[in-house]
């Protein structure tokens, strides 16, 4: 064989032995766009993230308050029927001890939705306010005032669960309708 002449190993090599333009390795301002990009990419999943995890925890929280909502409203009627009973309840019986055992327990069970978040709405003496009031009747007194109340309302942390029903002023004076 002669020396100048390639043999015939040379010239069989294989096609991807041979660099090409494709091959060449990638700039520094190439990869480091491609590192920001990827960058981005978490970055955006992991505030993605973060978003749904504190979604899911205010649902939790919500579903929370409507079912503690729902618990305190069922037994507003029973704070009602105690209400009456204590007005309507014989003198004769009031220094009972049995009668002062059950005010104690309706004052307990107060203290304990109080604590839970339930708060009585104030009327008597306040002006009229469609969303915490509901007006049943009209009395003798100032016109647009919440001059009686015929039902309590709640709030339960700061949403209303029941109006309170009441009365309110018509404008005139009561000495005036006596008269």
């Amino acid at each position: 064989m002669n020396e100048a002449d390639p043999t015939e190993e040379e010239q069989q090599t294989p096609a991807d032995a041979v660099p090409s333009v494709d091959d060449a390795p990638l700039s520094l301002e190439e990869v480091q766009a491609k590192a920001d990009l990827y960058l981005a990419n978490w970055q955006r999943t992991q505030a993605d993230l973060e978003n749904y995890r504190k979604k899911t925890d205010q649902e939790k929280q919500e579903l929370a308050t409507f079912a503690n909502a729902m618990l305190v409203s069922g037994m507003l009627s029973t704070l009602d029927d105690l209400e009456r009973a204590f007005d309507t309840l014989d003198a004769d019986l009031a220094g009972l001890t049995w009668v002062e055992g059950l005010k104690l327990i309706y004052r307990k069970l107060l203290t304990t939705l109080e604590g839970q978040g339930l708060n009585v709405i104030s009327a008597v003496g306040e002006l009229f306010d469609p969303s915490i009031h509901e007006a049943v009747m009209q009395a003798p007194g100032e016109e647009g005032q919440v001059v009686g109340v015929l039902q309590k309302g709640y709030r339960f942390k700061e949403r209303v669960i029941r109006p309170a029903m009441v009365k309110v002023g018509d404008g005139s004076s009561s000495e005036a309708k006596d008269g």
